[in-house]
């Protein structure tokens, strides 16, 4: 049986703030963290916590697996495992209990499936915790593939994984869409890789309007998930 015509069209995925709403409820699953260890002995007031918590978070990554750890060590000295695990859990618990897709994200998937593309994600993040947001939204099964930072060596908007993400998915990239909520990261490189792109809740500038205009770049901004379904 051969190939479809169709197959070489790929529609490539951000994850975090595109499909879902992560910068908000990881704020929120970070404080109930901090709370819980103030509440058992940590010796610092919660926002002071929270300070000294996000300034590890920012020198360290996001995607390093030990904020807490660091944490304990900072205020008390050496880690402590009960406040470490407590932090741990809670911050889990409550980030996975406001796990949500956006609210149109089921529909677009759905639609695009519809229309004959291929789904992927391309992420700057850590493959198995991307794999693991997209089953507890349970919309794994849209995806054919993950291609991530930690496994192709290189960040977005580096080509190379956009290149990486293209060959795995045997993708056209005349004929493949990456949407995302980055200008730089998401739009620019899948540009610069060939493909067009889709902004989604994205803090785009003026200059970055008057920048696309100009060079006449394949990018379109959109105010939601739900308004792909008009372009493609």
């Amino acid at each position: 049986m051969g190939r479809n015509i169709e197959d070489d069209r790929v529609v490539f995925f951000d994850v975090d703030d595109t499909l879902l709403d992560t910068s908000a409820f990881a704020q929120t699953a970070r404080k109930a963290a901090i709370e819980l260890m103030v509440d058992n002995g940590l010796p610092l007031d919660k926002d002071e916590a929270y300070g000294v918590l996000k300034t590890i978070i920012r020198e360290k990554g996001s995607n390093y697996g030990r904020h807490f750890n660091v944490l304990t060590q900072v205020v008390l000295g050496h880690e402590d495992p009960m406040l470490v695990a407590l932090g741990m859990i809670t911050y889990h618990n409550v980030k996975m209990a406001l796990l949500r897709p956006f609210a149109e994200t089921i529909d677009t998937l759905i639609y695009l499936k519809s229309q004959g593309y291929r789904l992927a994600v391309i992420s700057n993040g850590i493959t198995i915790k991307q794999w693991e947001k997209l089953v507890r939204l349970n919309v794994y099964s849209f995806f054919d593939e993950v291609i991530t930072s930690e496994e192709v060596g290189k960040k977005k908007p580096d080509r190379l994984i956009y290149d990486v993400a293209l060959r795995k998915m045997k993708g056209d990239p005349e004929k493949s869409v990456m949407i995302g909520n980055k200008f730089r990261e998401d739009a620019l490189g899948a540009v610069n890789a060939g493909m067009s792109a889709i902004l989604v809740n994205s803090d785009v500038t003026e200059d970055d309007r008057e920048y696309i205009k100009k060079e006449q770049l394949d990018i379109t901004v959109i105010e939601n998930i739900g308004d792909v379904n008009t372009i493609l």
